[in-house]
Order: structure tokens, then sequence, then C-alpha cells
């Protein structure tokens, strides 16, 4: 038995920071899923889902200050007060920038939806699955290559988010005459592909965390 395993078992089974995780986690992904449905929906049709993912930012943001404020007031934590720093903000992130998405979408009033921003915001709902999909397997960590698994998932949906963006601007420019259009869906898919991205951050943190306790 490792070290860390025999400093796990001793210390007393947290009971605060894990339902925060998770919590966020799975907000992330209900906030995820409730992007790529008003993705699938006429103009008129998603602003309520968009308040709704105002809302869910607002929770996201909420656990992310709880968790911070849980990491001052206690002294023994489930791993390193660092990597529950890093992790609970990098999930925050992701969430902003998925807000940022349907802000800007709102704010632009974007009409049509084209097959690239649907994508991205599917790709995202991927890789947010698989974040909480990992978040899961903290509680114990015994299971680390479902943990490493899923980061490789992340991590090659990251990959593919690149690919979409790239051709997506390519053809923006190539086929676009209207200048705003071409500023307006930029920026939606620049923020979408950045979600992505932050996506691979929380990838990342759930393989240290795991490498540190394996």
């Amino acid at each position: 038995m490792s070290i860390n395993s025999i400093f796990q078992f001793l210390v007393p089974k947290d009971k605060k920071f894990f339902p925060l995780f998770e919590e966020a986690s799975a907000n992330l992904v209900q906030l995820a899923s409730i992007l790529h449905e008003a993705v699938n929906l006429p103009l008129k049709e998603r602003n309520e889902l968009f308040s709704k993912i105002d809302e869910l930012e607002q929770k996201g943001e909420d656990i992310t200050r709880l968790t911070n404020l849980e990491l001052s007031r206690n002294f023994i934590t489930p791993f390193d007060r660092e990597d529950i720093h890093s992790l609970i903000t990098s999930i925050d992130y992701v969430a902003d920038n998925l807000h940022g998405a349907a802000s800007r979408m709102r704010l632009y009033q974007v009409d049509k939806i084209t097959k690239s921003i649907r994508k991205l915001t599917e790709i995202n709902l991927d890789a947010c699955q698989h974040i909480d999909t990992a978040v899961q397997e903290l509680r114990d960590l015994i299971k680390m290559k479902n943990i490493t698994s899923a980061c490789a998932k992340i991590s090659k949906l990251e990959a593919k988010s690149d690919n979409v963006y790239d051709k997506a601007v390519a053809d923006l420019f190539e086929n676009e005459t209207d200048a705003k259009n071409i500023i307006k869906y930029k920026e939606v898919l620049s923020v979408l592909e950045t979600a992505t991205d932050k996506c691979k951050r929380v990838a990342s943190v759930l393989e240290s965390i795991s490498v540190k306790h394996s």
C-alpha cells in the first residue's frame, strides 16, 4: 500500500468538497445541454433557454465561491488545496465560456445557427459529460483508469473542436460578405472553441490529481 493510500485510509471521509465538485460538474452538463438544445431552436424560442443558462452560470459561480470558502475553513482536505482550487476554478471557466456563447448569440440576435455552431455545442456537451464522469470517480480515487479514459476523450474532443473552428472561420471569410456577420459569427465560434480548451484544462487538473493519488 502506497503512502497516499495509507493517508487516504486514515483521513476521515470528506463530506464537503466531493459533493461540491459533483454539483459543479452536473451543473456544467446541464448548462451545456441547454445550450445545445437552444441552438437547435428558432430565434424566438431560444430566450427562455438562454435565461436558464444565466441562472446555471450564476449557480456555478456560487458553487465555486462556496468551495473556496470551505478551503479557507478546513485544514484537512481530500487532496492538495491547490488542486481543489484549480479543479473548481477550471470547471467554472468552462461554464463562463458556454454562458458567453449564449450571451453573444442573444446580444447579436444570431438568427441563422450554422452547422459549425451546432457541432461545437455538441462537442462541448460531450466534453462536459466526460468531465462529470471523471469527477464522479474522485470520491474513491481508485478507478484511475476511468478518469484517465475520460480525460483522453476530452483531449480528442478539443482537437476536434480546433478543426471545426478553423474550417468554420475559413468558410466564413471566404463566403460571407457582410462584415457584421463575420464579426458576430466569429465571436460566437471563438468562445465555443475556447470553452473546449477550458474543458481540456479541467482534464489536465483531473489527470494531475489521479497521478498524485495512484
